[in-house]
């Protein structure tokens, strides 16, 4: 699994071609996920959803199956891979029955990880770097704020300098993996007179004095991962915790968003994946008529064009893989990917719901638990309206 593909076309161990994106250790990779959320996650899957999150130890089964690692480099414990494997975790891992797995470890190994893979120093690397891997210890990124969602530029909280270190004071919102994260990337003002340009970024340990976690329920969906308010009263940081440059903080938060929003686009595409697969269960065994739910031509049309929008979807997610494993700057094609993905996959299973009918209302179907899931990609990351945004600069309209 560690051995990454020299090349984007790739032919199988009989020399028959097999995907222009993916090799054969991609598709090992798929199976050993799959036979994860098979054995250890989806039978947990009502508890956690009722609990709110997932045991911490799961990090550790994560790190032991290699799921952490692939973008940061061997010499502290990683695979030295690419955003393939990202694409592979995001799309497998929305196959469960909870969201949750998918969500912190997403949130753990692709949000806030590249961060400190990019703009850490030697010492921050080999320091976090090898228990971040192994899920000894549990990353979260820290950037929405109460009155600052998709305007990253409008964030408050502030760092101040204090002889040698700094005292950071402000709140973060909806932060995932806060009841289970050990360290915070966080996002804050460090010169607020040069607006965005007054960014850093710092890594917060949670058992500082003065910071506090507070846990957030009431969610529609996503209810299998823990979400948090974070306060910072005063709390000291170190000299040492700046993570990257002083006032480059917003230049990295864009950067990490690559890595984010493909990740979500992926996860759009193996969730819609899953509500089709259920929903064409449904179809053929719901009796209808003298046949079934399926036999009626209004619904094959309707599940083609389904099957059809998020093959699209899929497409436009690994050519964008492939143009950033060529090292080809990506910014628009991310931004479409991950506006179009989430807003198909919103779609898909939408309609999913409505051909299983009142059933589909109901919990004990899946694809409720789907339906109020999906509902946050249009929004996490950079909400889609962001995204046409970003389209319509980089095309100079």
């Amino acid at each position: 699994m560690c051995a990454i593909a020299s090349a984007a076309t790739s032919e199988s161990s009989t020399g028959t071609p097999t995907h222009f994106l993916f090799a054969e250790e991609h598709q090992a990779f798929r199976k050993t996920i799959r036979q994860f959320l098979e054995r250890e996650v989806n039978p947990h899957a009502d508890a956690w959803e009722e609990a709110g999150r997932m045991p911490k130890e799961m990090f550790l089964r994560g790190g032991a199956l290699g799921f952490f690692g692939h973008c940061v480099p061997e010499e502290y414990g990683g695979h030295g891979g690419d955003c393939r494997w990202a694409v592979v975790l995001a799309e497998e891992l929305s196959h469960a029955r909870t969201s949750g797995v998918g969500m912190g470890f997403g949130a753990h190994s692709e949000i806030a990880m590249p961060h400190l893979v990019k703009f850490g120093t030697p010492a921050q690397k080999a320091k976090y770097l090898p228990d971040l891997v192994t899920g000894r210890k549990v990353a979260a990124l820290g950037i929405t704020e109460p009155g600052a969602g998709s305007n990253v530029a409008g964030i408050q909280t502030r760092a101040v300098r204090d002889g040698s270190g700094w005292r950071l004071s402000g709140s973060k919102i909806f932060i995932t993996n806060s009841l289970n994260a050990d360290l915070f990337f966080v996002a804050c003002k460090t010169n607020p007179d040069l607006g965005h340009r007054g960014m850093s970024m710092f890594l917060v340990d949670r058992n500082l004095p003065g910071f506090t976690i507070e846990e957030m329920k009431g969610k529609l969906g996503r209810r299998g991962s823990d979400t948090g308010l974070l306060t910072f009263d005063s709390v000291p940081l170190a000299a040492d915790a700046l993570l990257g440059e002083e006032n480059r903080g917003f230049y990295q938060v864009m950067k990490g968003f690559e890595n984010e929003r493909l990740t979500i686009a992926a996860g759009c595409v193996g969730a819609a994946d899953y509500a089709l697969e259920q929903t064409k269960q449904y179809i053929q065994s719901r009796p209808f008529g003298f046949g079934h739910l399926s036999d009626m031509q209004v619904t094959k049309q309707r599940m083609a064009k389904n099957y059809m929008e998020i093959e699209a979807a899929r497409q436009l997610v690994h050519a964008t893989a492939w143009r950033i494993v060529q090292g080809i700057p990506s910014l628009k094609e991310v931004a479409m990917a991950k506006a179009f993905a989430s807003e198909a996959a919103m779609r898909v299973i939408d309609d999913c719901l409505q051909l299983h009918g009142g059933y589909g209302y109901f919990a004990d179907y899946q694809i409720e638990r789907a339906w109020r899931d999906i509902r946050l990609d249009r929004i996490g990351g950079g909400a889609t309206e962001v995204m046409y945004d970003i389209i319509a600069k980089q095309l100079e309209i």
